[in-house]
């Protein structure tokens, strides 16, 4: 019951901060930093490694000889790239995606679905993924560090992180997708059993069993 009311709660925190302006600043902030990550930071730390892929980069994850060898073929210096600027613009990025893509799925399915529904807890996926990528960033960071000390078990735990985080973030973007999907649907939306949901036009239908 405790565990409920908290969901309950910061889904009514997002829907209070879910306005057209909030979405459309925190899309801009974040667009604005993932760019600058994949077109400077991103490419300065891969020069040092061509041919090999990072951290971040490997959605499927990584075994402990692909992560030594990785952090091998940097050297010295791209491990210190790799630290900053790179993974100190990560650190801001999880956080902008979180909160962009938790208010945007609030905001897009809002105008379908009641306030009220179930489905809106879908919005909890993009903080799944933000968390994530805070962990994988702390784990990179302890690798590099003690490169080239670095266990299996260590090696383990970031790729788990990384196949989380990649995992969490593609089903937002498919949240995202469904949602603008439904914003452009005629007729009634589907509904949890017993709910009530906004058709078009905002007129309300029934769920359940017809």
């Amino acid at each position: 019951m405790i565990e409920s009311k908290r969901g309950a709660g910061l889904i009514d925190f997002m829907q209070g901060n879910a306005s057209g302006k909030n979405v459309l600043l925190l899309f801009v902030l974040t667009m604005a930093v993932y760019l600058l990550m994949l077109s400077v930071t991103i490419p300065r730390v891969q020069s040092y490694a061509p041919e090999t892929t990072l951290f971040d980069l490997s959605p499927a994850g990584y075994t402990h000889a692909q992560a030594l060898t990785l952090l091998e073929s940097l050297g010295r210096a791209g491990r210190d790239t790799y630290l900053f600027p790179q993974l100190a613009l990560d650190f801001v990025y999880p956080g902008l995606f979180a909160t962009c893509f938790s208010l945007m799925l609030i905001w897009l399915y809002s105008k379908r679905i009641r306030p009220d529904s179930k489905w809106l807890y879908l919005a909890v996926i993009p903080v799944l993924g933000g968390l994530f990528d805070y962990i994988e960033n702390i784990l990179i960071i302890r690798m590099i560090t003690i490169f080239p000390d670095v266990t299996e078990g260590l090696v383990s735990a970031a790729s788990s992180a990384t196949l989380l985080k990649s995992a969490f973030s593609t089903v937002s973007f498919l949240l995202l997708v469904a949602g603008f999907a439904l914003l452009l649907m005629k007729g009634p939306v589907a509904c949890f059993e017993g709910e009530t949901c906004a058709g078009n036009n905002g007129q309300q239908n029934s769920g359940g069993n017809a």
